[in-house]
Protein backbone atom coordinates (compact mmCIF):
# COMPACT_ATOMS: atom_id res chain seq x y z
CA UNK A 1 0.00 0.00 0.00
CA UNK A 2 2.91 2.46 0.98
CA UNK A 3 4.38 1.59 -2.86
CA UNK A 4 0.91 2.43 -4.45
CA UNK A 5 0.82 5.70 -2.35
CA UNK A 6 4.60 7.04 -3.41
CA UNK A 7 3.78 5.92 -7.06
CA UNK A 8 0.73 8.56 -6.75
CA UNK A 9 2.31 11.24 -5.64
CA UNK A 10 5.54 11.43 -7.57
CA UNK A 11 3.25 11.71 -10.78
CA UNK A 12 2.72 15.08 -9.82
CA UNK A 13 5.50 17.67 -11.08
CA UNK A 14 6.79 15.59 -13.89
CA UNK A 15 5.19 17.56 -16.78
CA UNK A 16 7.04 20.17 -18.66
CA UNK A 17 9.46 21.86 -21.07
CA UNK A 18 11.27 18.27 -22.76
CA UNK A 19 14.72 20.36 -22.83
CA UNK A 20 14.28 20.87 -18.87
CA UNK A 21 16.27 18.02 -17.42
CA UNK A 22 14.12 18.22 -14.38
CA UNK A 23 11.25 16.95 -16.81
CA UNK A 24 10.02 13.27 -17.13
CA UNK A 25 6.84 13.50 -19.49
CA UNK A 26 6.94 16.43 -22.14
CA UNK A 27 4.10 16.73 -24.81
CA UNK A 28 2.48 13.98 -26.72
CA UNK A 29 3.40 14.53 -30.46
CA UNK A 30 0.36 15.46 -31.33
CA UNK A 31 -3.83 16.20 -30.89
CA UNK A 32 -4.71 12.81 -32.44
CA UNK A 33 -2.40 11.13 -29.91
CA UNK A 34 -3.29 13.34 -27.05
CA UNK A 35 -7.10 12.26 -28.16
CA UNK A 36 -6.39 8.78 -27.92
CA UNK A 37 -4.74 9.15 -24.68
CA UNK A 38 -7.98 10.83 -23.34
CA UNK A 39 -9.98 8.30 -24.65
CA UNK A 40 -8.54 5.50 -23.62
CA UNK A 41 -8.41 7.47 -20.06
CA UNK A 42 -12.39 7.75 -20.36
CA UNK A 43 -13.25 3.96 -21.37
CA UNK A 44 -11.05 3.26 -17.81
CA UNK A 45 -13.36 5.00 -16.14
CA UNK A 46 -16.31 3.68 -17.89
CA UNK A 47 -15.23 0.39 -17.08
CA UNK A 48 -15.36 0.83 -13.46
CA UNK A 49 -10.89 1.19 -13.29
CA UNK A 50 -10.60 3.80 -10.23
CA UNK A 51 -9.02 7.11 -11.49
CA UNK A 52 -5.96 8.53 -8.43
CA UNK A 53 -4.99 11.47 -10.10
CA UNK A 54 -4.47 13.38 -13.26
CA UNK A 55 -7.09 11.92 -16.67
CA UNK A 56 -7.36 15.14 -18.28
CA UNK A 57 -5.21 17.54 -20.77
CA UNK A 58 -2.75 19.82 -19.12
CA UNK A 59 -3.05 23.43 -19.97
CA UNK A 60 -4.05 24.89 -23.19
CA UNK A 61 -1.62 24.95 -25.06
CA UNK A 62 -0.02 21.94 -26.80
CA UNK A 63 -0.83 18.19 -26.41
CA UNK A 64 0.64 17.75 -22.83
CA UNK A 65 -1.77 15.23 -21.06
CA UNK A 66 -1.74 14.77 -16.82
CA UNK A 67 0.41 11.88 -15.43
CA UNK A 68 -2.08 9.80 -14.73
CA UNK A 69 -2.35 7.18 -12.29
CA UNK A 70 -5.70 4.29 -11.87
CA UNK A 71 -5.86 1.70 -9.05
CA UNK A 72 -8.50 -1.46 -9.24
CA UNK A 73 -7.79 -2.59 -13.11
CA UNK A 74 -9.22 -5.76 -14.84
CA UNK A 75 -7.39 -7.31 -17.13
CA UNK A 76 -10.39 -6.87 -19.47
CA UNK A 77 -10.26 -2.97 -19.36
CA UNK A 78 -9.23 -1.18 -22.81
CA UNK A 79 -6.70 0.81 -20.55
CA UNK A 80 -4.80 -2.87 -19.67
CA UNK A 81 -5.70 -4.39 -23.24
CA UNK A 82 -3.96 -1.42 -25.41
CA UNK A 83 -1.14 0.29 -25.68
CA UNK A 84 -1.44 3.69 -24.61
CA UNK A 85 1.81 5.41 -25.48
CA UNK A 86 1.19 8.19 -22.78
CA UNK A 87 1.86 8.94 -18.98
CA UNK A 88 -1.16 6.43 -17.84
CA UNK A 89 0.02 3.92 -15.17
CA UNK A 90 -2.00 1.26 -13.84
CA UNK A 91 -1.94 -0.62 -10.52
CA UNK A 92 -3.55 -4.25 -10.26
CA UNK A 93 -3.31 -6.42 -7.56
CA UNK A 94 -2.04 -10.00 -7.86
CA UNK A 95 -1.77 -13.55 -5.49
CA UNK A 96 1.89 -14.21 -6.50
CA UNK A 97 4.42 -14.37 -9.17
CA UNK A 98 2.78 -16.88 -11.30
CA UNK A 99 0.05 -15.33 -11.64
CA UNK A 100 1.14 -11.84 -12.50
CA UNK A 101 3.36 -13.51 -15.47
CA UNK A 102 0.34 -15.09 -16.80
CA UNK A 103 -1.31 -12.17 -16.93
CA UNK A 104 1.18 -10.29 -18.08
CA UNK A 105 1.60 -12.43 -21.08
CA UNK A 106 -1.90 -12.63 -21.58
CA UNK A 107 -1.34 -9.97 -24.24
CA UNK A 108 -0.88 -9.28 -27.93
CA UNK A 109 1.63 -6.88 -27.05
CA UNK A 110 4.77 -7.01 -25.36
CA UNK A 111 7.46 -3.46 -25.84
CA UNK A 112 8.50 -3.40 -22.16
CA UNK A 113 7.75 -4.12 -18.25
CA UNK A 114 9.20 -3.30 -15.25
CA UNK A 115 9.36 -5.22 -12.16
CA UNK A 116 9.37 -3.48 -8.81
CA UNK A 117 10.86 -5.29 -6.27
CA UNK A 118 13.53 -5.66 -3.18
CA UNK A 119 13.58 -9.14 -3.57
CA UNK A 120 16.49 -9.76 -6.34
CA UNK A 121 15.53 -13.42 -6.88
CA UNK A 122 11.93 -12.80 -7.49
CA UNK A 123 12.91 -9.60 -10.19
CA UNK A 124 15.10 -11.95 -12.04
CA UNK A 125 12.24 -14.87 -12.21
CA UNK A 126 9.75 -12.36 -13.26
CA UNK A 127 11.85 -10.31 -15.47
CA UNK A 128 13.13 -13.72 -17.57
CA UNK A 129 9.46 -15.26 -17.24
CA UNK A 130 7.84 -12.01 -19.26
CA UNK A 131 7.45 -11.96 -22.81
CA UNK A 132 8.62 -8.17 -23.70
CA UNK A 133 11.14 -6.84 -25.47
CA UNK A 134 12.51 -4.29 -22.80
CA UNK A 135 12.08 -4.84 -18.60
CA UNK A 136 13.26 -2.75 -15.76
CA UNK A 137 14.13 -3.28 -12.78
CA UNK A 138 12.66 -1.17 -9.77
CA UNK A 139 13.29 2.12 -12.34
CA UNK A 140 11.01 2.88 -15.85
CA UNK A 141 12.14 4.23 -19.15
CA UNK A 142 15.63 3.77 -18.33
CA UNK A 143 17.45 4.34 -21.90
CA UNK A 144 20.84 3.77 -22.69
CA UNK A 145 22.68 3.80 -26.53
CA UNK A 146 24.84 0.59 -25.51
CA UNK A 147 21.26 -1.14 -24.33
CA UNK A 148 18.78 -2.28 -27.36
CA UNK A 149 15.20 -1.68 -27.05
CA UNK A 150 12.40 -2.99 -28.71
CA UNK A 151 9.19 -5.02 -28.63
CA UNK A 152 7.87 -8.39 -28.73
CA UNK A 153 4.67 -9.72 -30.91
CA UNK A 154 2.43 -6.85 -31.98
CA UNK A 155 4.78 -4.50 -30.38
CA UNK A 156 6.89 -4.33 -33.55
CA UNK A 157 10.30 -5.97 -34.68
CA UNK A 158 13.56 -5.70 -34.66
CA UNK A 159 15.88 -3.36 -32.05
CA UNK A 160 16.90 0.51 -31.76
CA UNK A 161 20.06 1.31 -29.36
CA UNK A 162 22.69 -0.96 -29.20
CA UNK A 163 24.35 -3.06 -31.58
CA UNK A 164 21.61 -4.68 -32.50
CA UNK A 165 19.95 -1.58 -34.22
CA UNK A 166 23.31 -2.04 -36.45
CA UNK A 167 21.21 -4.22 -38.42
CA UNK A 168 18.67 -2.08 -39.56
CA UNK A 169 21.73 0.00 -41.44
CA UNK A 170 23.43 -2.66 -42.94
CA UNK A 171 22.33 -5.32 -46.18
CA UNK A 172 24.00 -8.72 -46.35
CA UNK A 173 25.02 -9.43 -49.91
CA UNK A 174 26.54 -12.82 -50.95
CA UNK A 175 28.69 -13.39 -54.41
CA UNK A 176 29.39 -16.51 -55.20
CA UNK A 177 32.24 -16.15 -58.34
CA UNK A 178 33.23 -19.27 -60.35
CA UNK A 179 37.00 -19.15 -60.55
CA UNK A 180 38.20 -20.56 -63.91
CA UNK A 181 40.63 -23.53 -62.90
CA UNK A 182 44.47 -22.01 -63.05
CA UNK A 183 46.88 -24.07 -65.66
CA UNK A 184 50.12 -23.98 -64.39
Amino acid sequence: KQWYQRRVAITAGILGDPYDPKTNHGPQIDGEQLNKILGLVDSGVKQGASLQTGGAQFGDKGFFMQPTVFADVQDHMDISTQEIFGPVMQISSFKDEEEIIERANNTNFGLAAAVFTKNLDRMYHISTALKAGTVWGNCYNVLVPQSPFGGFKESGFGRDLGEYALNHYTEVKCVTLAVPQKNS
